[in-house]
Protein backbone atom coordinates (compact mmCIF):
# COMPACT_ATOMS: atom_id res chain seq x y z
CA UNK A 1 0.00 0.00 0.00
CA UNK A 2 1.11 3.21 -0.74
CA UNK A 3 2.37 5.14 1.94
CA UNK A 4 -0.06 8.10 1.42
CA UNK A 5 -2.52 5.91 1.99
CA UNK A 6 -1.67 4.70 5.41
CA UNK A 7 -3.12 6.08 8.59
CA UNK A 8 -0.06 6.42 10.33
CA UNK A 9 1.46 8.64 7.45
CA UNK A 10 -0.46 11.26 8.44
CA UNK A 11 0.53 11.45 12.30
CA UNK A 12 3.03 13.98 13.04
CA UNK A 13 6.51 12.51 14.60
CA UNK A 14 5.36 13.60 18.07
CA UNK A 15 1.91 10.96 17.84
CA UNK A 16 4.69 8.80 16.48
CA UNK A 17 6.74 8.84 19.60
CA UNK A 18 3.64 9.17 21.68
CA UNK A 19 1.68 5.72 20.41
CA UNK A 20 5.31 3.67 20.90
CA UNK A 21 4.42 4.68 25.06
CA UNK A 22 1.20 2.10 24.82
CA UNK A 23 2.70 -0.58 26.66
CA UNK A 24 4.77 1.50 29.07
CA UNK A 25 8.36 0.61 30.01
CA UNK A 26 9.63 -2.18 30.79
CA UNK A 27 12.01 -3.98 31.90
CA UNK A 28 13.09 -6.69 35.10
CA UNK A 29 9.07 -8.05 35.31
CA UNK A 30 8.05 -4.33 35.88
CA UNK A 31 6.48 -1.87 33.64
CA UNK A 32 7.31 1.66 33.81
CA UNK A 33 5.70 5.27 33.16
CA UNK A 34 8.96 6.59 31.91
CA UNK A 35 12.11 5.00 30.59
CA UNK A 36 14.20 6.79 33.16
CA UNK A 37 12.56 6.22 36.10
CA UNK A 38 13.75 6.62 39.53
CA UNK A 39 11.21 6.90 41.29
CA UNK A 40 12.02 4.67 44.69
CA UNK A 41 9.93 4.39 47.58
CA UNK A 42 10.61 2.55 50.92
CA UNK A 43 7.26 1.41 51.34
CA UNK A 44 6.98 -2.50 52.88
CA UNK A 45 3.47 -2.00 53.58
CA UNK A 46 -0.01 -0.12 52.19
CA UNK A 47 -0.83 2.65 53.70
CA UNK A 48 -4.66 1.09 53.91
CA UNK A 49 -7.80 2.40 55.82
CA UNK A 50 -6.75 1.45 59.02
CA UNK A 51 -3.66 2.58 58.94
CA UNK A 52 -4.74 6.39 58.35
CA UNK A 53 -7.77 6.19 60.64
CA UNK A 54 -5.15 5.37 63.46
CA UNK A 55 -3.23 8.55 62.22
CA UNK A 56 -6.23 10.65 62.08
CA UNK A 57 -6.86 9.74 66.00
CA UNK A 58 -3.05 10.98 66.54
CA UNK A 59 -3.45 13.67 64.96
CA UNK A 60 -6.64 15.01 64.68
CA UNK A 61 -7.63 18.08 67.32
CA UNK A 62 -10.69 17.56 69.88
CA UNK A 63 -13.72 18.99 67.86
CA UNK A 64 -12.77 17.31 64.44
CA UNK A 65 -14.61 14.42 62.64
CA UNK A 66 -12.80 10.86 62.35
CA UNK A 67 -13.40 8.87 59.97
CA UNK A 68 -14.87 5.18 60.97
CA UNK A 69 -15.42 2.16 58.81
CA UNK A 70 -17.27 2.46 56.14
CA UNK A 71 -19.15 5.55 57.74
CA UNK A 72 -22.22 6.16 58.45
CA UNK A 73 -24.31 5.81 55.32
CA UNK A 74 -28.32 5.18 54.43
CA UNK A 75 -27.35 2.35 53.01
CA UNK A 76 -24.82 0.02 54.93
CA UNK A 77 -21.56 -0.90 52.57
CA UNK A 78 -18.62 -3.08 53.42
CA UNK A 79 -15.76 -0.33 54.13
CA UNK A 80 -13.31 0.05 51.68
CA UNK A 81 -9.65 -1.41 52.05
CA UNK A 82 -7.82 1.27 51.18
CA UNK A 83 -9.53 4.92 51.84
CA UNK A 84 -11.63 6.38 55.05
CA UNK A 85 -15.18 6.92 54.17
CA UNK A 86 -14.90 10.71 53.83
CA UNK A 87 -11.97 9.91 51.28
CA UNK A 88 -14.28 7.52 49.08
CA UNK A 89 -17.11 10.40 49.44
CA UNK A 90 -14.43 13.03 47.69
CA UNK A 91 -13.72 10.61 44.61
CA UNK A 92 -17.66 9.80 43.87
CA UNK A 93 -18.35 12.96 43.72
CA UNK A 94 -15.49 14.06 41.63
CA UNK A 95 -16.30 11.08 39.53
CA UNK A 96 -20.28 12.23 39.53
CA UNK A 97 -22.22 13.50 36.44
CA UNK A 98 -23.61 16.10 38.45
CA UNK A 99 -19.79 17.46 39.72
CA UNK A 100 -18.58 17.90 35.70
CA UNK A 101 -21.95 19.61 34.62
CA UNK A 102 -20.74 22.63 36.92
CA UNK A 103 -18.25 23.58 34.21
CA UNK A 104 -21.17 24.43 32.09
CA UNK A 105 -22.78 26.52 35.44
CA UNK A 106 -23.37 30.12 35.76
CA UNK A 107 -21.04 31.31 38.60
CA UNK A 108 -21.09 35.00 37.71
CA UNK A 109 -21.48 35.51 33.78
CA UNK A 110 -23.97 33.09 32.38
CA UNK A 111 -22.11 31.07 29.35
CA UNK A 112 -18.91 31.40 30.94
CA UNK A 113 -15.99 31.59 28.56
CA UNK A 114 -12.30 31.97 28.49
CA UNK A 115 -11.06 32.48 32.94
CA UNK A 116 -14.18 33.74 33.79
CA UNK A 117 -15.34 31.57 36.86
CA UNK A 118 -18.19 28.51 36.56
CA UNK A 119 -19.58 26.32 39.39
CA UNK A 120 -16.89 23.99 38.85
CA UNK A 121 -13.90 26.31 39.44
CA UNK A 122 -16.14 27.72 42.30
CA UNK A 123 -16.20 24.39 44.21
CA UNK A 124 -12.17 23.88 43.23
CA UNK A 125 -11.92 27.16 44.81
CA UNK A 126 -13.39 26.71 47.61
CA UNK A 127 -12.09 23.09 48.31
CA UNK A 128 -8.61 24.92 48.61
CA UNK A 129 -9.87 27.23 51.10
CA UNK A 130 -11.56 25.14 53.53
CA UNK A 131 -8.90 22.71 53.26
CA UNK A 132 -6.05 25.18 53.89
CA UNK A 133 -8.46 26.23 56.98
CA UNK A 134 -8.64 22.33 57.73
CA UNK A 135 -4.91 22.10 57.83
CA UNK A 136 -4.00 25.03 59.52
CA UNK A 137 -6.72 24.00 62.68
CA UNK A 138 -6.28 20.38 62.59
CA UNK A 139 -9.04 18.73 61.66
CA UNK A 140 -10.33 16.28 59.30
CA UNK A 141 -9.27 17.58 55.59
CA UNK A 142 -10.91 14.58 53.34
CA UNK A 143 -14.58 15.24 55.07
CA UNK A 144 -13.93 19.16 54.51
CA UNK A 145 -12.46 18.62 50.51
CA UNK A 146 -15.79 16.49 49.73
CA UNK A 147 -18.18 18.63 51.28
CA UNK A 148 -16.85 22.00 49.36
CA UNK A 149 -16.28 19.84 46.46
CA UNK A 150 -20.37 18.91 46.42
CA UNK A 151 -21.77 21.76 48.17
CA UNK A 152 -23.05 23.76 44.78
CA UNK A 153 -24.17 20.29 43.50
CA UNK A 154 -28.03 20.86 43.52
CA UNK A 155 -27.32 24.30 41.11
CA UNK A 156 -29.51 24.70 38.55
CA UNK A 157 -28.59 26.56 35.26
CA UNK A 158 -27.90 30.33 35.22
CA UNK A 159 -27.30 30.89 38.80
CA UNK A 160 -29.37 31.65 41.78
CA UNK A 161 -31.88 32.53 39.26
CA UNK A 162 -33.26 29.53 39.27
CA UNK A 163 -33.67 28.55 42.39
CA UNK A 164 -36.20 31.60 41.77
CA UNK A 165 -37.70 29.66 38.70
CA UNK A 166 -38.04 26.18 40.21
CA UNK A 167 -39.20 27.40 43.61
CA UNK A 168 -42.84 27.72 42.02
CA UNK A 169 -42.74 23.79 41.43
CA UNK A 170 -41.64 22.72 44.52
CA UNK A 171 -43.64 22.97 47.91
CA UNK A 172 -40.64 23.45 50.29
CA UNK A 173 -38.97 26.02 48.09
CA UNK A 174 -35.95 25.24 45.97
CA UNK A 175 -32.58 25.58 48.02
CA UNK A 176 -29.30 23.99 46.26
CA UNK A 177 -28.05 22.95 49.24
CA UNK A 178 -30.83 20.39 50.37
CA UNK A 179 -31.60 19.56 46.82
CA UNK A 180 -27.99 18.69 46.05
CA UNK A 181 -27.74 16.78 49.44
CA UNK A 182 -30.97 14.89 49.08
CA UNK A 183 -32.05 14.93 45.24
CA UNK A 184 -29.31 15.68 43.60
CA UNK A 185 -26.49 13.55 45.04
CA UNK A 186 -28.68 10.60 46.79
CA UNK A 187 -27.58 7.77 44.76
CA UNK A 188 -24.00 8.31 45.64
CA UNK A 189 -24.74 7.05 49.27
CA UNK A 190 -22.41 9.34 50.68
CA UNK A 191 -21.59 9.90 54.92
CA UNK A 192 -24.19 11.61 56.71
CA UNK A 193 -21.87 13.94 57.82
CA UNK A 194 -20.75 14.97 53.95
CA UNK A 195 -24.73 15.23 53.27
CA UNK A 196 -25.42 17.67 56.20
CA UNK A 197 -21.91 19.87 55.40
CA UNK A 198 -23.40 20.12 51.42
CA UNK A 199 -27.34 20.55 52.83
CA UNK A 200 -26.49 23.27 55.54
CA UNK A 201 -23.59 25.08 53.77
CA UNK A 202 -25.58 28.69 53.49
CA UNK A 203 -25.29 31.02 55.81
CA UNK A 204 -29.43 31.10 56.03
CA UNK A 205 -29.85 27.51 57.04
CA UNK A 206 -29.06 25.77 60.43
CA UNK A 207 -25.36 24.67 61.41
CA UNK A 208 -23.59 21.95 59.47
CA UNK A 209 -23.51 18.79 62.30
CA UNK A 210 -19.46 19.05 61.75
CA UNK A 211 -16.78 21.83 62.49
CA UNK A 212 -15.52 20.87 58.84
CA UNK A 213 -19.01 22.01 57.53
CA UNK A 214 -18.53 25.36 59.44
CA UNK A 215 -15.74 25.47 57.82
CA UNK A 216 -16.84 25.24 54.05
CA UNK A 217 -19.49 27.78 55.09
CA UNK A 218 -17.00 30.61 55.73
CA UNK A 219 -14.58 28.92 52.67
CA UNK A 220 -17.50 29.50 50.45
CA UNK A 221 -18.36 32.89 51.57
CA UNK A 222 -14.94 33.59 51.47
CA UNK A 223 -14.37 32.45 47.68
CA UNK A 224 -17.24 33.94 46.35
CA UNK A 225 -16.79 37.28 47.24
CA UNK A 226 -12.98 37.60 46.07
CA UNK A 227 -13.55 35.37 43.04
CA UNK A 228 -16.68 36.73 41.90
CA UNK A 229 -15.38 40.27 42.25
CA UNK A 230 -11.85 39.77 40.13
CA UNK A 231 -14.09 38.42 37.70
CA UNK A 232 -16.42 41.37 37.34
CA UNK A 233 -13.62 43.37 37.28
CA UNK A 234 -11.88 40.98 33.91
CA UNK A 235 -15.33 41.88 32.44
CA UNK A 236 -15.78 45.34 33.04
CA UNK A 237 -18.65 45.42 35.35
CA UNK A 238 -16.25 47.42 38.09
CA UNK A 239 -12.82 48.41 39.28
CA UNK A 240 -10.90 47.38 41.80
CA UNK A 241 -10.47 51.35 42.49
CA UNK A 242 -13.95 51.26 43.54
CA UNK A 243 -13.87 49.09 46.21
CA UNK A 244 -14.40 51.29 49.48
CA UNK A 245 -11.40 52.51 51.12
CA UNK A 246 -12.20 51.14 54.85
CA UNK A 247 -12.88 47.78 53.22
CA UNK A 248 -9.62 47.77 51.03
CA UNK A 249 -7.78 49.04 54.17
CA UNK A 250 -8.41 45.43 55.57
CA UNK A 251 -8.67 42.97 53.33
CA UNK A 252 -6.66 44.41 49.61
CA UNK A 253 -8.17 45.03 46.36
CA UNK A 254 -7.29 42.08 44.83
CA UNK A 255 -8.14 38.34 45.32
CA UNK A 256 -5.01 36.69 46.71
CA UNK A 257 -4.87 39.50 49.40
CA UNK A 258 -8.36 39.22 50.34
CA UNK A 259 -8.06 35.30 50.18
CA UNK A 260 -5.15 35.90 52.58
CA UNK A 261 -6.53 37.90 54.86
CA UNK A 262 -10.17 35.73 55.63
CA UNK A 263 -8.43 32.46 55.40
CA UNK A 264 -5.92 33.66 58.15
CA UNK A 265 -8.72 35.77 59.97
CA UNK A 266 -10.51 31.95 60.59
CA UNK A 267 -7.51 30.18 61.58
CA UNK A 268 -6.18 32.87 63.89
CA UNK A 269 -9.73 33.22 65.80
CA UNK A 270 -10.10 29.52 65.96
CA UNK A 271 -6.64 29.41 67.59
CA UNK A 272 -7.46 32.28 70.06
CA UNK A 273 -10.86 31.90 71.21
CA UNK A 274 -11.67 27.72 70.02
CA UNK A 275 -14.69 28.66 67.43
CA UNK A 276 -15.00 28.74 63.94
CA UNK A 277 -15.18 32.16 62.81
CA UNK A 278 -13.70 35.29 62.35
CA UNK A 279 -12.84 38.54 64.25
CA UNK A 280 -15.24 42.02 64.01
CA UNK A 281 -12.68 43.66 61.91
CA UNK A 282 -12.31 41.11 59.62
CA UNK A 283 -15.54 40.25 59.28
CA UNK A 284 -16.79 43.71 58.49
CA UNK A 285 -14.69 43.83 55.79
CA UNK A 286 -15.67 40.92 54.46
CA UNK A 287 -19.85 41.75 54.95
CA UNK A 288 -18.59 44.50 53.36
CA UNK A 289 -17.38 43.20 50.36
CA UNK A 290 -19.92 40.58 49.89
CA UNK A 291 -22.75 43.92 50.16
CA UNK A 292 -20.68 45.80 47.35
CA UNK A 293 -20.70 42.69 44.96
CA UNK A 294 -24.20 42.08 45.75
CA UNK A 295 -25.25 46.23 45.10
CA UNK A 296 -22.54 46.78 42.30
CA UNK A 297 -22.40 43.05 40.26
CA UNK A 298 -25.63 41.26 41.03
CA UNK A 299 -28.15 43.97 41.32
CA UNK A 300 -27.55 46.10 38.41
CA UNK A 301 -30.14 46.89 35.75
CA UNK A 302 -27.73 44.01 33.07
CA UNK A 303 -28.33 41.13 35.46
CA UNK A 304 -31.67 41.58 36.58
CA UNK A 305 -32.37 41.47 33.56
CA UNK A 306 -30.45 38.57 32.69
CA UNK A 307 -31.86 36.62 35.93
CA UNK A 308 -35.63 37.28 34.59
CA UNK A 309 -34.68 36.04 31.26
CA UNK A 310 -33.06 32.53 33.13
CA UNK A 311 -36.39 32.31 35.05
CA UNK A 312 -38.66 32.68 32.63
CA UNK A 313 -36.95 30.20 30.27
CA UNK A 314 -36.15 27.33 32.83
CA UNK A 315 -39.64 28.00 33.81
CA UNK A 316 -40.95 27.20 30.74
CA UNK A 317 -38.73 24.09 29.99
CA UNK A 318 -40.18 22.83 33.54
CA UNK A 319 -43.50 23.15 32.17
CA UNK A 320 -42.90 21.43 29.17
CA UNK A 321 -41.13 18.02 30.99
CA UNK A 322 -43.88 18.52 33.19
CA UNK A 323 -46.84 17.97 30.48
CA UNK A 324 -44.59 15.69 28.48
CA UNK A 325 -42.65 13.75 30.93
CA UNK A 326 -41.67 11.43 27.97
CA UNK A 327 -39.24 13.62 26.65
CA UNK A 328 -37.46 13.15 29.39
CA UNK A 329 -34.58 10.82 28.20
CA UNK A 330 -34.61 8.99 31.75
CA UNK A 331 -37.35 6.50 32.79
CA UNK A 332 -39.87 8.45 34.03
CA UNK A 333 -43.59 6.56 34.13
CA UNK A 334 -45.17 9.19 35.27
CA UNK A 335 -48.63 10.44 34.67
CA UNK A 336 -48.12 14.08 32.64
CA UNK A 337 -49.14 17.11 34.93
CA UNK A 338 -48.63 14.89 38.25
CA UNK A 339 -46.43 16.18 41.13
CA UNK A 340 -44.33 13.14 40.60
CA UNK A 341 -43.85 14.19 36.72
CA UNK A 342 -43.75 18.12 38.29
CA UNK A 343 -40.49 17.29 40.28
CA UNK A 344 -39.48 14.57 37.81
CA UNK A 345 -39.00 18.19 35.51
CA UNK A 346 -37.52 20.40 37.88
CA UNK A 347 -34.88 17.40 38.60
CA UNK A 348 -33.93 17.02 34.83
CA UNK A 349 -34.08 20.72 34.14
CA UNK A 350 -32.23 21.64 37.70
CA UNK A 351 -29.46 19.16 36.07
CA UNK A 352 -28.82 20.91 33.08
CA UNK A 353 -25.78 22.96 32.04
CA UNK A 354 -26.45 26.75 31.14
CA UNK A 355 -25.96 26.11 27.25
CA UNK A 356 -27.79 22.93 26.84
CA UNK A 357 -31.21 24.52 29.00
CA UNK A 358 -31.21 27.50 26.78
CA UNK A 359 -30.81 25.20 23.43
CA UNK A 360 -33.17 23.12 24.76
CA UNK A 361 -35.57 26.38 24.80
CA UNK A 362 -34.75 26.98 21.52
CA UNK A 363 -35.48 23.40 20.44
CA UNK A 364 -38.35 22.65 22.23
CA UNK A 365 -40.30 25.69 22.80
CA UNK A 366 -39.02 28.37 19.52
CA UNK A 367 -37.68 30.51 22.38
CA UNK A 368 -36.49 33.87 20.04
CA UNK A 369 -32.76 33.02 19.89
CA UNK A 370 -32.11 37.40 20.51
CA UNK A 371 -34.32 36.37 23.98
CA UNK A 372 -31.58 34.18 25.27
CA UNK A 373 -29.40 35.42 28.53
CA UNK A 374 -26.37 37.26 27.06
CA UNK A 375 -23.12 36.34 28.87
CA UNK A 376 -22.37 39.72 29.98
CA UNK A 377 -23.56 43.35 29.17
Amino acid sequence: MDDQFRPDALLSDRTRLWATTMGGHGGAGLVRAHSDSKALVDAATVIGREAREEAEALTLRPGATHARGAGNRAVAEDPDTERTCFERDRDRIVHSTAFRRLAGKTQVVVHPDDHQRTRLTHALEVAQVATSIARAIGVNVSLTDAIALGHDCGHGPGGHASEDAFDAFTGEGYDHGPWGADVVLAGLNLCTETLDGIRNHSWSRSAPMTTEGEIVSWADRIAYCAHDLEDAVHAGIVGVEEIPDEIAAVCGRDRRTQLSVFIRAVVQTVAERGEVGMDAVTGAALAGLRKFNYERIFSRPAALAQSDSVIKILHALVEHYATKPYDIPWPTAVEPASPEAVRAAVTYVGGMTDRYAFASAVRLLDWPVDQLPPSID
